[in-house]
């Protein structure tokens, strides 16, 4: 174990003013408060929180993280409390201690909805100080290292959560070195085969050719050499699971990737930046594509560097990274960089984003979700997504996730222009809607001030923002209609049982589904959410028959049965009076009344002993028969409302409808209808068929019925 003389050393060396004695008190606290605790490896446990102060120091960071660090686990694992930190070591200090404590109770490998609402918690744990973060990222860097001593589900579980949450969001804080080492140890765990077949074809490649780091390095500095620029140049392999990704991303094996070498080019100043990359450019060819200047275009936290690839020694491809030094320390240490010591003081490092603003950018861009499912989608959609940067027309610039279109680009403005978005132009031209922007673009958005969010639009976004700002200016705008819509079906529904839709059995449904109020109740309806036999469930359970609807099919309506023989009517083809009919016995149900055409009716063929001869009986045609139609008709304002006055005008209900389909253009939706008979059933198809704006109806029948 790390003794406390080597980290108190190490913090010196950064920081000559740190408060040893604070430190060495912190240690000897932790020691003793895990003393007779052991690792699943069979360790000390202590030598845990040592590990993860001493990576911290790596970041330079200040006393309290290093402190924290010890004391992370004390908390949660012994029984040390919050009271008893706060007056040893200061509130500060405890607050950091318990903040962690929170980040480490939360599950976030668990089931979707668990794991949004648990991440919504730790951006909140962030939220009071982001060093939490800091020392929760070292933590399970720490942990992931020394991972083999778990069990193997257990490995598996921790891998799938660091590479899902921990990796990317080191990555979005700036703190690239964590990222790369996680996604690296997440692969070793989750796809070791992979991971090993990789380092075999490195150690290949390395028997034919050599080591071509250092020679290319060399390449490098006598390249800057002869423009007079003074820089430190470095180089490695990528890493593994960064090949890995870049073979399944471009569908190559191993020996197609050419820039598996990374380099970098601190350089002293932001001006021998530039002539650094003239002189790498006139030293070897530029590939096309592969140029990014993020110095005049930084990252949002605060990562600055010019990339570029070039076909280097033996045509093998190079990725070069150039920047200084402070630009350097930002781009290994992010927002950490903020607490960062140099030459004994806080740093004072110009491109280091303040953490706060960090943050309150990024709950910003989640808190119009409306549920942690929503919640989840912007952080996947937004968060770990590398970054395009287009220009406004008077030259700001707008940050957005890769694949965003011009919607994305209207509404990370202001909803109220992406609301009203008609068109854009991309650098002068009028292009559509759905166009990915690339990096550089000058965006115009066209607006109209009478024009609303449409459907369609949400499959044209990519960002969380776009996405909760048309969904819910489509719920409002559509809310008022739901809700008469809802109020018609409840109506129908409860009387098909001789029970009225008063403002009171809606409060009691509302109650008893667990709604918050009548209104949201018959705006569920409206959309289908709840049907109409769920409402009547609701209230009038009693009511509702076996196969799931309101039983109103007296047996007088049909002719050939047994005195006292009872029937029922087959879900699956729903046959009409009017129509030609047979009976099934069904043993313990009586006899099943099918359409003569019945898909169903081919299992009985070699059956005829259960076969009846039935027909319906005539003046019949007052009653109400329950069928079900499938109508495919245009996404358009009113269409809807069209069918169901339609219906209305030939005398038939609606008892219950369901959108099984819908897409930008047409909705497929299923009605359930109250008709007297099959005439009465085909003068409705008839009127509805002469409607441009209706591809087609038929009857919906399934082939299933029962034994």
């Amino acid at each position: 174990m790390i003794d406390v003389e080597d980290l108190v050393e190490r913090v010196r060396t950064y920081n000559p003013h740190s408060n040893s004695d604070l430190i060495r008190e912190a240690y000897a606290f932790g020691k003793e408060a895990h003393e007779g605790q052991f690792r699943t490896s069979g360790e000390p446990y202590f030598s845990h929180p040592v590990e993860v102060a001493m990576l911290l120091t790596e970041v330079r960071l200040d006393d309290a993280t290093i402190i924290t660090a010890l004391l992370h686990d004390t908390i949660e694992d012994t029984g040390v409390s919050y009271r008893i930190v706060a007056d040893k070591f200061g509130e500060e200090i405890a607050q950091l201690v318990d903040g962690v404590t929170k980040l480490t109770n939360l599950e976030l490998s668990s089931v979707e909805t668990k794991q949004a609402e648990n991440f919504r918690k730790l951006l909140l744990a962030m939220s009071k100080d982001v060093r939490v973060l800091l020392v929760k990222l070292a933590d399970r860097l720490h942990n992931m290292r020394t991972i083999k001593s778990l069990p193997i589900e257990k490995q598996k579980r921790k891998a799938h959560e660091t590479m899902e949450i921990y990796a990317p969001l080191a990555g979005r804080m700036g703190m690239q070195y964590i990222r790369d080492e996680l996604e690296d140890l997440c692969f070793a765990v989750l796809n070791p085969e992979a991971r090993n077949s990789i380092m075999r074809r490195f150690l290949t490649l390395r028997a034919e050719t050599g080591d071509l780091v250092p020679v290319i390095i060399e390449d490098i500095k006598q390249a800057l050499a002869k423009c007079g620029v003074e820089a430190r140049v470095t180089g490695r392999e990528k890493r593994p699971y960064s090949i890995w990704r870049k073979m399944e991303e471009k569908q190559q094996g191993f020996h197609r990737l050419s820039d598996i070498y990374g380099f970098r080019i601190i350089t002293q100043n932001e001006r021998d930046a530039y002539v650094a990359l003239g002189a790498v450019h006139q030293r070897w060819k530029a590939i096309p594509g592969r140029f990014k200047d993020y110095i005049s275009q930084p990252k949002s936290n605060g990562y600055r560097s010019i990339h570029t690839t070039v076909s280097g020694r033996d045509a093998k491809r190079v990725e070069i990274q150039i920047r200084t030094g402070p630009m350097h320390v930002v781009a290994e240490s992010g927002v950490a960089a903020h607490w960062s010591y140099r030459d004994g003081a806080p740093a004072e490092n110009p491109f280091a984003v303040d953490p706060f603003h960090w943050l309150h950018d990024l709950t910003e861009r989640f808190e119009a979700a409306e549920n942690p499912s929503d919640f989840l989608e912007h952080v996947k959609l937004e968060m770990f997504q590398d970054q395009v940067f287009c220009f406004t027309p008077r030259g700001e610039v707008v940050n957005l996730p890769r694949g965003a279109t011009p919607m994305d680009f209207a509404y990370a403005i202001h909803t109220r222009i992406g609301d009203s978005c008609v068109g854009a132009k991309v650098d002068g031209k009028r292009v559509p809607l759905w166009t990915r922007l690339r990096n550089g673009q000058s965006v115009e958005i066209i607006r109209a001030e009478g024009q609303r969010p449409q459907p369609s639009w949400e499959e044209m976004v990519v960002t969380g923002r776009a996405k909760s700002a048309i969904r819910r200016s489509l719920r409002e705008e559509h809310r008022a209609g739901n809700v008469r819509l809802g109020r018609e079906i409840a109506r129908v529904a409860l009387e098909k049982i001789g029970k009225k839709a008063t403002d009171k059995a809606l409060d009691t449904a509302a109650k008893s589904l667990s709604l918050p109020s009548r209104e949201e109740l018959l705006a569920r309806l409206g959309t289908t959410e709840i049907t109409g036999n769920d409402l009547v469930m609701a209230l009038y359970p009693e009511l509702v028959s076996d196969n799931g609807g309101v039983d109103e099919t007296p047996e007088a309506h049909v002719i050939g049965l047994e005195p006292g023989q009872s029937h029922i009517i087959a879900p699956c083809c729903q046959p009409l009076p009017g129509e030609r009919i047979v009976g099934i016995s069904v043993r313990g149900q009586g006899v099943m009344v099918h359409a003569i055409d019945c898909d169903s009716l081919a299992e009985y063929e070699n059956q005829p002993e259960r076969w009846i001869d039935l027909r319906w009986t005539e003046g019949m045609s007052r009653a109400s028969h329950l069928t079900t139609v499938e109508i495919i008709m245009a996404n358009d304002a009113g269409v809807l409302g069209r069918i169901c006055t339609l219906i209305g005008e030939h005398n038939a209900n609606i008892s219950d409808m369901t959108f099984t389909d819908r897409k930008p253009d047409f909705y497929r939706v299923k009605m359930d209808l109250q008709v007297r008979d099959i005439t009465h059933l085909h003068r409705i198809q008839t009127a509805l068929e002469a409607d441009s704006d209706i591809a087609s109806i038929s009857r919906s029948r399934s082939a299933i019925a029962p034994k």
